[in-house]
C-alpha cells in the first residue's frame, strides 16, 4: 500500500528543528523517523507537510493510502497493527492519531472507525524527547539494523568492554581508543573514525561518515548524525546531523540540528543550580513551560552557530540561523535569525544567511537549493515577531 509519513500536532511542540524539516525527518536513536518507518515497513514513504516545505517533500498519493504519523516510533506490536487496518480506520493512542487507511487524496479521518493501539508506544511529543528517549531509540535501532549481521573486527589497539554489544560497519576506523559497551549499544557507521584517546560509554550512535576527535569524552545515551565532527565532552544529546562541535567543551542533555557549528570552549548548563525543573521556550504557547525534567541543555536549530567561548544557560533554546557570540550569557529564547549575544541583538540579513549556508553546505558537497532558500525565507518571515529590532 502507498505509505505517507504525515506532520501530526506533535510538529509545533518540535520546533524549531521542524521549521526547516517535516518531522519525519528528525533522528532519533540511529536512523531518522522516515528512515525507521521505511524499513520495518520496506517501502518508500512520501510526505503530508506544511505547504511551504511540500515542495522540497513531495507528497504521492494513489488510489489507497496508509498515512502513517513518525512521531510514533515503530515496534512489533505497533507494525502488526499497523498492517491489519482496513480502509477507513484509523489507529489511536490517547486521541493521538497513529495512523489510517484513506481513499485518494482523503485527508479527513474524523469519522473513520477508531481502532486503539493494544502496547504503549515510544511517543515524541516535544524537542528534548530527542535526548530524554534517546536511550530506548538506540536499543531498537540497533537491533533493527545490526541483527543477523556481523561485524566488522575491532583493532587490537581498541579497549572494548561488552563487545557483543558494540557493532562496527565497513570502512569504519578506530585507533586506540575505548569502547565500553557495558550499559548501552555502540554503533559505529560506514567510513566514521574514532581517533586516539576517545573514551566512550554506550549508547552511542555515530552515523557515517563522522568523526569523533581526539580526546572526546562521550557519555550514552548520545547520537551523532552523519557527517558530523564532534570532540569535548558530550552527554545524552543528539546531533541531528551536518553539524560540528569539534573541540573542548561541555554539551549535554542537547539537540543540534544540520549545518551547525558549536565553537571552541563552548559550554551548555544541562543542571540549574536550584535543582528545579528546567522550563523552556514553548514555540506554541509563546511562553516558557515546563519540561518535567531537571536535565535540559540546549536546543538549538538549523544552520545556528555560536562562537568560541559561548554559554549557554539550563534550557536554552536556539532558532533558526542565529549567530551567537560576545561574552556573557545570551537569553534562553535566541529567536531565529539573529545577531549578537548578551549585549545587543540584530536580525541576519537573509542574503548574508543564504551567503554563509551555501559556504558550509560546500564543504559536505552539498548546495544550496532554491527550494532551501525558499524555506529559509518562509521561516526568516514566519519568525519576525520573535526579533526585537
Amino acid at each position: 500500500m502507498n505509505t505517507i509519513l504525515f506532520d501530526g500536532p506533535e510538529r509545533k511542540n518540535l520546533l524549531p528543528f521542524t521549521y526547516t524539516k517535516p518531522v519525519a525527518e528528525l533522528r532519533i536513536g540511529i536512523l531518522t523517523l522516515r528512515e525507521k518507518w521505511e524499513k520495518v515497513l520496506n517501502c518508500k514513504t512520501s510526505t503530508k507537510t506544511e505547504k511551504y516545505l511540500a515542495d522540497k517533500w513531495k507528497l504521492k498519493t494513489e488510489k489507497e493510502n496508509l498515512y502513517l504519523n513518525p512521531a510514533f516510533l515503530p515496534d512489533e506490536s505497533l507494525i502488526k497493527q499497523i498492517k491489519s487496518l482496513k480502509t477507513e480506520e484509523k489507529l489511536v493512542w490517547n486521541k493521538a492519531i497513529v495512523a489510517f487507511v484513506a481513499r485518494g487524496k482523503n485527508f479527513d479521518y474524523v469519522d473513520f472507525k477508531n481502532v486503539e493501539v493494544k502496547k504503549e508506544p515510544l511517543h515524541i511529543t516535544s524537542s528534548y524527547d530527542l535526548f530524554s528517549k534517546n536511550e530506548e531509540a538506540i536499543t531498537r535501532d540497533f537491533k533493527l539494523i545490526t541483527t543477523g549481521r556481523k561485524s566488522a573486527e575491532i583493532p587490537d589497539s581498541v579497549f572494548v568492554k561488552n563487545k557483543e554489544n558494540i557493532f562496527i560497519e565497513e570502512g569504519a576506523k578506530l585507533t586506540n581508543c575505548s569502547l565500553n559497551a557495558e550499559n548501552g549499544f555502540i554503533y559505529i557507521g560506514k567510513n566514521a573514525e574514532v581517533m586516539e584517546g576517545v573514551f566512550v560509554r554506550g549508547s552511542l550512535a555515530l552515523c557515517n561518515n563522522s568523526y569523533l576527535n581526539m580526546g572526546a569524552k562521550i557519555y550514552g545515551a548520545t547520537t551523532i548524525g552523519p557527517y558530523s565532527k564532534v570532540g569535548g565532552e558530550v552527554n545524552n544529546s543528539v546531533v541531528i546531523g551536518y553539524s560540528n562541535k569539534g573541540h573542548e567543551g561541555f554539551l549535554g542533555n542537547s539537540v543540534l540540528g544540520e549545518w551547525c557549528n558549536i565553537g571552541a570552549d563552548s559550554n551548555t548548563s544541562n543542571l540549574k543550580n536550584n535543582y528545579a525543573e528546567v522550563r523552556i521556550w514553548d514555540y506554541e504557547t509563546e511562553r516558557f513551560a515546563p519540561t518535567g525534567l531537571q536535565f535540559c541543555g540546549l536546543m538549538f536549530g538549523d544552520h545556528s552557530k555560536c562562537g568560541i567561548n559561548t554559554m549557554f544557560n539550563t534550557g536554552t533554546v536556539v532558532g533558526v540561523s542565529a549567530n551567537i557570540f560576545g561574552a556573557g550569557f545570551p537569553r534562553n529564547f535566541i529567536p531565529s535569525f539573529t545577531w549578537g549575544g548578551s549585549s545587543k541583538m540584530i536580525t541576519y540579513r537573509i542574503n548574508k544567511v543564504f551567503e554563509v549556508a551555501e559556504k558550509v553546505m560546500e564543504r559536505r558537497a552539498v548546495k544550496l537549493t532554491e527550494k532551501d532558500k525558499a524555506i529559509l525565507e518562509y521561516v526568516f518571515e514566519e519568525t519576525q515577531k520573535y526579533r526585537r529590532d
